[in-house]
Order: structure tokens, then sequence, then C-alpha cells
């Protein structure tokens, strides 16, 4: 009996160590990718526009192949400083090197995504659903994490796990095809007549279009019944954390906030807990 029980508890415990590792890769896409995605646009702008290459930035580290190194003094770090959460604590948040104060993000997306990945495992024990959750949860933490220093969200990630979500569903794995091609729809129209219908009324864009495709993700995931508790649950996170960070900050309302985090966290939430908070809900408000 114990050893049944042991073998989900160790894949539990892998899963959260597994997230720890992904989080300090993580951590990288946050990093690096908006500023390779720049690049990108402007040699392809350099191009159409037929100017002189001669003057074209030098590309910025990639992803995969440039080792870790400090942003100050570029040196690059040794194994032992890569641990992740570890490392951070043992330097007391400081380069070994220059002493400069290493952000607080790096051991936060470490963390959140080992959490994160073991509440996965937890919620769907050794099966492809929690092998493709565990991609959808990492996704979703680098989009959060890239439009919250960027206020973007990549086609480069948004679009393939839109396209995850519609081929698992042909198994299915979470939703059958019908409901997944409607909520990728329903996802990306909603958004997107909010925005045309706000831009007609204020002359304003009220968000960007990486949230339409974001939404439509989580549709393809989640079907369309999960979008309405998913707008629900990402506004009310969005209203309550913005306005506390712009009384914090000390700015005015007109100071854009980026939706992409919310709408991520919402989404996980109702990925992981759905079912649980609409029974929750049922027998608060007493339905059948």
């Amino acid at each position: 009996m114990q050893e049944f029980f042991l073998i989900p508890c160790v894949a539990v415990a892998l899963a959260g160590v597994l997230g720890l590792l992904v989080g300090s890769f993580l951590n990288v896409v946050i990093l690096r990718l908006p500023p390779r995605l720049m690049h990108q646009w402007r040699e392809q702008s350099r191009e159409v526009l037929e100017l002189d290459n001669a003057e074209a930035d030098a590309p910025p580290p990639g992803l995969v192949w440039q080792a870790s190194h400090c942003p100050h003094c570029k040196h690059p770090l040794g194994a032992l400083e890569n641990i992740p959460v570890v490392s951070w604590l043992v330097l007391r948040g400081r380069c070994k090197h220059c002493g400069t104060k290493i952000s607080a993000q790096y051991p936060l997306v470490e963390l959140l995504t080992g959490i994160c990945s073991l509440i996965i495992a937890w919620k769907f024990g050794m099966s492809w659903q929690a092998a493709t959750g565990l991609l959808f949860t990492w996704a979703l933490i680098a989009l959060a994490g890239i439009d919250v220093r960027t206020q973007l969200l990549p086609d480069q990630i948004t679009l393939p796990l839109l396209w995850l979500g519609l081929l698992i569903a042909l198994v299915p794995l979470y939703v059958d095809t019908p409901a997944a091609i409607l909520g990728a729809a329903i996802g990306y129209l909603s958004l997107w007549s909010v925005y045309w219908g706000f831009k007609l009324l204020t002359g304003k864009e009220g968000m960007g279009y990486g949230d339409f495709k974001l939404l439509g993700a989580l549709g393809a995931w989640m079907g369309p019944w999960a979008l309405l508790p998913i707008i629900l649950l990402s506004s009310l996170i969005g209203a309550v954390v913005g306005t506390v960070l712009l009384a914090v900050q000390g700015r005015d309302r007109a100071t854009p906030i980026p939706f992409g985090p919310f709408l991520a966290a919402a989404g996980w939430v109702q990925f992981v807990f759905g079912s649980e908070i609409l029974v929750l809900y049922r027998h608060l408000f007493a339905f059948p």
C-alpha cells in the first residue's frame, strides 16, 4: 500500500524540481526573447526600406547557446551560481563577482514555475494531461513575465499554444474538437469586439492583439464555457492589482497596465480548479 502511495508522491516532487529547472530557462526567455524579436523587426524594416546594413546592430544573446551571465559585469555564471532559488539565496541577491544586486524576478519565476508544476502533477497524476498541462503552464508563465516587462505577448508563444490546444482536442485530452474550435474563435472575437468598440467610442486602444490571441488559446484548451469565468476572474484580479499598483506608484489611471498576466493567471486557475470553483459556486448560491 505504501508503495502505491509513494509513486505519485515521487512524481509530484519530481515535477516540482523539473519546474524549478524550467523556471530558470523561462527567466532567459522572459529577458532575451523580446530584445531578439525587436532586433528581428529592425532588421526586417531595414530590408524592406533598403537601408544600409552596415549600421545594423549585433543580435542579442540567443535563448539556448549563450551562457547566463551577470547583466552588469557580463561575467559568465558557473554551475553553482545557476541552481534555481538556492543560488540567489546563498549569494544574498547579489552578483558574486561585482556585487551588483540581482533582480528578485529570478527566484520568483523559478519558485512560481516549480509550485505550479507540482500542482499540475498533483492534479492530473502521471498522464498525458499532466505532460501537456506542464507545457500549458510554462507558456503562460513566460507570456505573463514578458507582458509585465514589455507589454508584449509574442506570437512565438501564443500561436503555438493555440495550435497545441486545437491539436490535443483531436485526442481529446480536455475538450473535444468542436468545443476547442468554438473556444478559440469566441475567445479571440470577444476581446477583438471589445477592442474595436472601445476604440470607436474613445479613439484609444484599450488592449493589444496579443490579448485576443491569448484568450483564443485558452478557449482552445478549455472550451467556450470556460471563457466567461476567465474574463470575470481576470478583470477582478486586474482591477484590484491595478488599483493597488497605481496607488503605490503614485500614477494616474491613464497609466497602461498589461492585461496578459491577469488573463494568464485566471486561465491557469480555471484550467486546474475550474470544476471545483463551479461546485463551490453552486454550493454558495444553492444552485441545483
